[in-house]
């Protein structure tokens, strides 16, 4: 049930995208404390995008989980911030992350719901 988003105006080559992809699911199980086997990371590269009037590297993600906590969305801020200065070498103050909640009984996985 947890979902993360990346959408990018950074390359992100073929042979880098499997362990990004991986490295943010990961991050989204242990810091949501929910299985791996539920999680979805969907990426987004080479984007025509601007923040602040710069095309200069940028990233916005979205992060959706059920019971999602204020103290787990801080603690996801900072771990997606250093995993995107990693990886894609991108500074903090060029990141916007949105975080959602969503009830149990508006997340729909196998025919039903989870709530």
């Amino acid at each position: 049930m947890p979902y993360l988003k990346l959408s990018t105006n950074v390359q992100i080559g073929d042979e880098q995208a499997p362990h990004l992809i991986a490295a943010f699911s990961k991050l989204l199980a242990k810091e949501t404390a929910k299985p791996e086997r539920y999680v979805m990371v969907d990426m987004h590269a080479e984007k025509a995008m601007l923040f602040g009037g710069s095309a200069e590297p940028l990233a916005y993600v979205e992060c959706k989980s059920i019971g999602l906590s204020a103290t787990q969305a801080k603690a996801l801020s900072a771990s997606i911030s250093k995993l995107l200065n990693t990886e894609l070498s991108l500074a903090a103050d060029r990141i916007y992350i949105e975080f959602s909640s969503c009830p149990a009984e508006f997340w729909g996985w196998n025919g039903g719901t989870f709530g």
